[in-house]
């Protein structure tokens, strides 16, 4: 999965603020579950002046080829997103998985002088310097989710918070656990790549919030972001452990082999935790078996990217704080879908 470049947590501020996915103004205050609150990205449809139509822009687009949901539903959000504006002219380019012609593919928005361009590399590293040379010609690249290394290479980052995720997903188990009366709970955690920075982010903050209620993992295993992989991870600890308590699987995609190892086992004594905040999940989660909450690093941040490239080409900031201009960075909170508020996430769901 190609998650895999995804930077891990960043707190890089402008105007003393952070950034949550919301209307692209609202504090983030925290990751612990929050049930009552709307979707972000619903609230955020309120709108304002800056949604009046301004000057007509064209916001280039490049991102990965779509070869499982999330990146497929990455380009969805920011195609949503243009239609939205009578004064915005999309402009993607072919998704690819190949570096060089995603570099020859970003020099052709450059070529083309787009007006801002959001740019979701295949590596971050490897792409720095075509998104410099983008922001030398005075293109401003709004940076998605997997991160430049070079702060001249961007004008705006934003992206999920992995760390974040990590704690969302701890508070909800060891709540639970707590509830549940359980004094030493067996808790595993199924990562997708425990090489990764990304991974090692979520799983600190997993151990972390954890820590907060006196719990502790008691195995971990990565699956690689794949199903297949997934779902042999799931089977052999399964076997491994005849009774859990509790399973947290960072990533939803790979939880589809996740769940079918744990159908095929007939393993019901535990109750699981996914991550990402596919409509798959929220379905099964609605359901009422196992899987009872997924924690978001929802691909919408595509279309928030694609209405602040908006704002910064119309030279615009952001309507509820008080700065001129837009952040220079934006770390979205990983928000927590149970049973009780699924209904209202499952529009904005992807599907695996």
């Amino acid at each position: 999965m190609h998650e895999n470049s995804r930077p891990s947590r960043r707190n890089l501020l402008f105007g003393g603020a952070v950034v949550a996915a919301g209307g692209l103004a609202a504090a983030c205050t925290g990751n612990e579950p929050e049930e009552t609150a709307a979707p972000a990205a619903q609230a955020g449809n309120a709108g304002g002046d800056n949604d009046k139509p301004g000057q007509k822009v064209t916001i280039g687009f490049s991102a990965p080829a779509a070869d499982h949901g999330w990146i497929a539903a990455i380009t969805k959000n920011a195609e949503a997103q243009a239609k939205r504006y009578s004064d915005v002219t999309f402009k993607p380019v072919e998704p690819t998985n190949d570096i060089n012609q995603q570099i020859s593919a970003v020099e052709s928005l450059i070529s083309a002088k787009v007006n801002a361009l959001v740019l979701l590399p295949n590596d971050g590293e490897q792409l720095n310097q075509v998104a410099r040379k983008a922001m030398d010609a005075g293109i401003p690249v709004v940076n998605l989710d997997r991160v430049f290394p070079d702060k001249l290479s961007y004008r705006t980052w934003i992206g999920g918070d992995n760390y974040g995720m990590g704690v969302a997903a701890g508070h909800y188990v060891g709540k639970r656990l707590k509830e549940k009366g359980v004094a030493n709970p067996v808790i595993v955690e199924i990562q997708g790549i425990a090489t990764l920075p990304l991974t090692q982010e979520r799983s600190k903050g997993f151990a972390d919030a954890l820590k907060t209620f006196g719990f502790s993992v008691t195995a971990k295993q990565d699956a690689k972001f794949t199903v297949e992989t997934g779902n042999q991870v799931a089977s052999n600890l399964l076997q491994a452990h005849k009774k859990i308590d509790a399973l947290w699987n960072h990533d939803d995609d790979q939880g589809v082999g996740v769940l079918a190892a744990v159908k095929q086992a007939g393993r019901k004594e535990f109750f699981m935790v996914g991550g990402a905040g596919s409509a798959n999940a929220m379905r099964e989660i609605k359901s009422g078996g196992v899987l009872e909450a997924t924690v978001t690093y929802s691909p919408t941040m595509a279309g928030s990217a694609l209405r602040v490239a908006r704002l910064i080409a119309q030279g615009k900031g952001m309507g509820d704080l008080m700065e001129q201009q837009v952040p220079q960075s934006i770390t979205l909170a990983s928000e927590t879908i149970t049973r009780q508020n699924v209904d209202r996430y499952l529009p904005l769901g992807f599907e695996s």
